[in-house]
């Protein structure tokens, strides 16, 4: 291509996304070509967000290496005291937990400086670490104003790139970019534009960046003033006369810079280019050749060199006062430019979209192995591939009438979280995938009947195989097609602010499926750009694959994807899958038994800690009501801790032994042989980060294919009318609500159950696969087993536990004081502000008068009570029995203590309703 028209194609390319003059968003290309966004108005606290001062147009930078290297000495000296300003301590936590470890504390320092590092990497291509984490707004397929859609996605491996789709036929040449050719920038990244197709009969606009309402004021048509009145009056009113020739003809401005520069017949090649002289030197010769012209030919500006000739030095530019007088009284020339603006219907009327709402496309790539054809891996709407059918990306615009439009606002974040995780496939009563509608209609409400304050949903990103319930992802932008569109998904998540529901993703950041035609492995042929080479970029047990964490467009599109989840579908916050699988390079399977050397040693992966850190920072900074949660079995030193304090920022962890411990005992130990000691200390975990705990009985690992869950252990085998089946069914029905009320409250400040274990579901999840004959019989749940019987009693239970925090806070009083364990008598007793807990585990041994301490001197009253008969038990306790009041009598450590009747299997709370002074 010749170098003029490169210039002029230069010259056309635009943002992909709307942007209304008030936010005074520019564009900038830099020395890599890379498209880069600049956003004025971005100061925003907590990390460094560094604003830039020039506005340029740079196609060559020698000078700035100089410039940088100069300041890099005095920011480097400067960077202790900052640090020390700002609170920062990379072994911080450390310190405050008086852990003193020399070889752990200095992989710390280590990694908070190559975080700061790794921070200045990205600002070295990236406006700020906001437009680090917003890919998505110009990555993916986008409507542009100029009657186009814009794609882009990376894939440094390929040679050529186009968009193929029922729109164009499936042709790889329509919509094509080629290297070298303004679509493929220098990392790799590929842009496709697709201009909108004139209806017959029809004449281009007159004016180049003719711009439509495509959302607001969708139902306005054409102004009907024409482009010469709006010109005319613009000339009038607020340009100099003449200054409107470059706007409507944007081939002017850079065919007569070309001319002027290197005359009628100019190379017309880069080789016949050759070298350009640097700014100064073009500056002075430029000033020489009009130095004889009148003043009114001149610009009125100059540049002033005040740094006596350096390299380094820069130039000012100063202008005349009256010519800056002038400039800055005149106001924006909005009304001129809203004024050529026409209205979606004139659109409609004169173009068909280049790409419509519902079509299906893929990306077509020709590599040094051969063409390919791939999903985008930035798509937000995929069909999977089923059944030999290929995948393919499905383009969501609709109408703006017919868009979903929210309604609720997000709920305010809690004091404590109480969970229930759902996966939105098998929410329904019937053997079929579930739908979003289907589970807005009809979980959302009982979710709120329930008492809890938050869903946690599984399986959503896109995923080729459905009995992989969502955890090998292929396509990370996109919410599962199985379920419905993203309008249907966008409306589950407002339904749910509506009901006081927080939603929060079980998002998959540690692995990815290793599909190629519909994932992102070997996404651009032989170069595998998401994830590392050879043995590294496999999973050592589970067959996907391992992102490359040190790679800064890996990064970025990580990072663009938790904030994507935000930004689009308002979703309130992550629990990090599996963090153990990125975290290590032997993915968790190995022996921890060194003590902190396992945390810093050779098979710890920096760059997945580090991208851990900048992800919470970020997020925490662009939506400071985020939640994070950390899943990790090898609790990590400091995951709750800020990163300034050398922590991974996450606000709770979740505490993996506790449903092991219950696995183990129900399975394998018997009744009569639990031990108290290690009920309490697995549940109350690390002491240090107790209230940062988020606790669980089971969770749906304990509920899918190879699993059973607590219900089918504890009544799977009980037979109506079977010998010995009413004790079964009472044994069960206890340790089932028992089980659920000490890890309910005894943990920290979050709590999560999976969908249907409250009321004790009777069978385990089985997803649909070739061992069970792809059947759907076990991928639902039995919700009309609600209404009666022993489910409808432990949903019961189950709702007045949810109740113990939501009417009385009991999560978020702090943490709790255990101060009786007694494994003899298979008792634990502990309070929780004015509320104490008491447990008798024992199968058969009752109490009558079984003493207990507490604090304070006063009148306990029962309020929940785990024997009674509308929860399933026997009613044992009488009424009288339901107000104790204290004795003087120093027990458990305490100054008072209280006598009570403690049947076998039961739990009781009590609530201090009356002090006495003694």
């Amino acid at each position: 291509m010749g170098l003029t028209k490169t210039l002029v194609h230069l010259s056309a390319l635009a943002p992909t996304k709307m942007v209304s003059l008030s936010n005074q968003c520019r564009f900038v290309f830099y020395p890599n070509n890379h498209f880069v966004s600049e956003r004025r108005r971005l100061g925003i606290a907590g990390i460094n967000f560094p604003r830039k001062t020039k506005v340029t147009f740079t196609c060559f930078a020698a000078d700035q290496p100089r410039q940088q290297k100069q300041k890099k000495k005095s920011q480097s000296q400067s960077q202790s005291k900052s640090d020390a300003d700002a609170g920062v301590d990379p072994v911080g936590f450390l310190t405050k937990l008086g852990i003193a470890d020399r070889i752990f504390a200095q992989f710390l320092r280590e990694r908070h400086k190559a975080l700061k590092d790794l921070k200045d990497e990205i600002l070295k291509r990236h406006f700020n670490l906001k437009d680090f984490a917003s890919g998505f707004e110009l990555l993916g397929m986008h409507r542009h104003m100029e009657h186009r859609v814009d794609f882009m996605d990376w894939g440094p491996g390929a040679r050529y790139g186009a968009i193929i789709g029922n729109f164009n036929g499936w042709s790889p040449t329509e919509n094509s970019a080629r290297e070298g050719l303004c679509g493929h920038d220098d990392y790799g990244y590929w842009f496709i534009i697709l201009e909108d197709k004139l209806r017959e009969g029809e004449e281009p606009d007159e004016l180049y960046f003719q711009q439509y309402n495509y959302v607001d004021d969708y139902d306005k048509g054409d102004s009907g003033v024409s482009a010469e009145e709006i010109f005319q009056k613009a000339n009038d009113e607020y340009w100099e006369p003449g200054e409107d020739r470059f706007i409507k003809n944007r081939y002017e401005v850079p065919a007569k810079l070309y001319e002027q520069l290197f005359g009628p017949n100019g190379p017309q090649t880069l080789e016949e280019l050759g070298d350009i002289p640097d700014a100064e030197t073009r500056y002075k010769q430029h000033k020489e050749e009009h130095k004889n012209d009148p003043p009114s030919n001149l610009p009125p500006c100059d540049i002033i060199d005040k740094g006596h000739g350096k390299p380094y030095d820069i130039f000012n530019v100063v202008t005349s006062p009256e010519w800056a007088k002038k400039f800055s009284e005149k106001a924006p020339p909005i009304p001129y430019w809203l004024e050529t603006r026409k209205g979606r219907k004139a659109w409609l009327q004169k173009y068909i979209p280049a790409v419509p709402h519902g079509s299906k496309y893929r990306l077509y790539f020709n590599t040094p192995d051969g063409p390919l054809e791939r999903v985008p891996a930035w798509a937000t709407y995929v069909e999977p591939e089923d059944e030999g059918k290929q995948a393919y990306a499905i383009h969501w615009e609709p109408s703006p009438e017919s868009a979903y439009k929210w309604k609720n606002s997000k709920p305010d974040k809690p004091k404590s979280l109480r969970i229930y995780e759902c996966h939105v496939g098998i929410s329904g009563s019937e053997p079929k995938i579930s739908s979003f509608e289907e589970f807005t209609n009809k979980v959302l409400p009982h979710v709120k009947r329930a008492g809890y304050n938050a869903i946690q949903l599984i399986g959503i990103p896109e995923h080729k195989d459905y009995f992989t319930v969502g955890y090998r992802v292929t396509n990370f932008f996109a919410a599962s097609s199985r379920y419905g569109t993203p309008d249907d998904f966008k409306r589950l998540i407002d339904e749910a602010h509506g009901l006081g529901l927080l939603v929060f993703l079980d998002i998959v950041h540690s692995y990815a499926a290793a599909d190629q035609m519909v994932g992102l492995s070997l996404f651009d042929g032989s170069n595998d750009c998401y994830f590392h080479h050879g043995k590294r970029g496999h999973h050592k047990h589970w067959g996907t694959r391992m992102f490359k964490y040190g790679d800064l467009d890996v990064l970025h599109f990580l990072i663009s994807n938790l904030n994507w989840w935000i930004t689009e579908y308002q979703v309130d916050g992550y629990q990090f899958h599996s963090l153990a699988s990125m975290i290590y390079t032997h993915n968790g399977f190995a022996p921890f038994n060194s003590g902190f050397d396992d945390y810093c040693n050779q098979y710890v992966d920096r760059d997945a800690l580090m991208y851990l850190m900048l992800a919470n920072e970020i997020m925490h900074v662009l939506h400071p009501n985020i939640i994070t949660i950390a899943e990790d079995a090898t609790y990590y030193p400091g995951l709750c801790e800020p990163v300034s304090q050398g922590g991974l920022g996450f606000d709770y962890y979740v505490n993996l032994s506790a449903t092991d411990m219950w696995v183990s005992l129900l399975d394998s130990v018997p009744d009569n042989e639990w031990s108290m000691s290690k009920i309490v200390s697995t549940l109350v975990a690390n002491k240090e980060y107790a209230d940062k705990m988020l606790s669980y009985a089971e969770s749906h690992n304990q509920s899918i294919s190879g699993g059973r869950s607590f219900a089918e252990i504890l009544l799977g085998g009980v037979k109506n009318g079977a010998p010995g089946g009413r004790e079964l069914l009472d044994r069960g029905a206890s340790l089932h609500k028992m089980i659920r009320l000490i890890t309910f409250t005894i943990g920290g400040r979050a709590y999560l159950n999976f969908m249907g274990n409250e009321f004790g579901h009777p069978k385990r999840v089985e997803f649909p696969t070739s061992s069970n004959n792809f059947s759907f019989s076990l991928a639902n749940r039995r919700w009309d087993l609600l209404e009666s019987g022993i489910h409808h009693q432990l949903f019961s239970f189950d709702k007045e536990l949810m109740d113990l925090d939501k009417s009385k806070g009991i999560l978020s009083r702090g943490l709790p004081s255990i101060h009786h364990v007694n494994d003899a008598n298979m008792v634990i007793s502990f309070s929780r502000g004015p509320f104490l807990f008491i447990f008798n585990f024992h199968p058969s041994n009752s109490y009558e008068k079984y003493n207990v301490g507490v604090e304070e001197a006063g009148e306990y009253t029962l309020i929940l009570n785990s024997d009674e008969v509308k929860y399933g038990g026997q009613g044992l306790l009488t009424e009288d029995q339901y107000l104790q009041r204290s004795i003087t009598k120093r027990i458990d450590g305490q100054r008072n203590g209280l006598e009570l009747f403690l049947p076998s299997r039961t739990a009781q709370v009590y609530k201090l309703t009356r002090i006495l002074r003694i």
